[in-house]
């Protein structure tokens, strides 16, 4: 039988239930589900990294999904509530189609998760292929968090590539933390990024901020205005919603590279 309750703690398990045909049945969502939009119309009861467990088990779920270690001390206390939880941990691209694969089965709708997740990568390949034209790769910064500085998690850095770019710390990208993705200052600057990505989780990126940064006047992306807020959503949420950022950046990067 079909979960027939469901609660989704995140933004992309949040956009994957509606997108298979399972929105009638998610009963609470987190509060940074933007995506679609009748999905804000349902309960909050999840930020990220904080939950409300009480409100949560008062919808009497029959099942809770959610994604990341960052939500593992939230799991443990809905399990200990008797909850059934069930948690993906995706890092990289291809992780994270799996993660909706695996999903969309949990929720009894596998083929038509099968159908939206192969949509999804059709795209993606798309976009990689235009990227091919491109006469050169620029090399991209992408900024995760501004204090400290952290460069982008796997499938941004994966992104950035597919899209026609060069990731310029992509020998970060397979940190299992983002403590393994902290950068300083003066190696941004030493790697000389054409472009700048700014995507900081939870609050607007300040690209002036960036761009006053002591030290930073003289990197190519700065020199020539190439700095550019993704938006979280877009993003740094492991899902479908990984399409509009692609597309954004791949635009970007065609028009620096025409």
């Amino acid at each position: 039988m079909k979960p027939q309750r469901v609660v989704c703690l995140t933004a992309e398990t949040t956009e994957l239930a509606f997108a298979i045909g399972a929105g009638d049945r998610v009963v609470g969502v987190s509060g940074y589900a933007v995506r679609p939009s009748e999905a804000r119309k349902k309960p909050h009861v999840a930020a990220f990294r904080t939950a409300h467990v009480e409100r949560i088990l008062a919808l009497r779920p029959d099942l809770i999904l959610g994604f990341s270690d960052l939500q593992s001390d939230i799991a443990a206390e809905l399990i200990r509530r008797g909850s059934n939880v069930f948690i993906t941990n995706q890092r990289t691209l291809a992780e994270t189609w799996q993660a909706m694969r695996l999903l969309a089965a949990v929720l009894g709708e596998a083929e038509a998760g099968e159908a939206v997740v192969c949509a999804a990568e059709r795209e993606l390949a798309s976009i990689a292929r235009q990227a091919m034209d491109l006469p050169f790769r620029p090399r991209v910064y992408f900024e995760e968090w501004d204090d400290p500085m952290i460069a982008g998690i796997a499938w941004v850095s994966a992104l950035i590539e597919l899209c026609g770019g060069e990731d310029i710390f992509a020998d970060r990208r397979t940190a299992g933390g983002a403590s393994g993705r902290i950068v300083e200052s003066a190696e941004v600057v030493r790697r000389a990024p054409h472009v700048i990505f700014a995507s900081w989780c939870g609050k607007k990126a300040r690209l002036e901020k960036i761009a006053a940064r002591p030290g930073w006047k003289d990197i190519p992306a700065i020199r020539s205005g190439h700095l550019y807020e993704v938006k979280a959503p877009d993003i740094l949420q492991p899902g479908l919603s990984l399409v509009h950022g692609a597309r954004q950046m791949a635009a970007i990067l065609r028009a620096v590279a025409p």
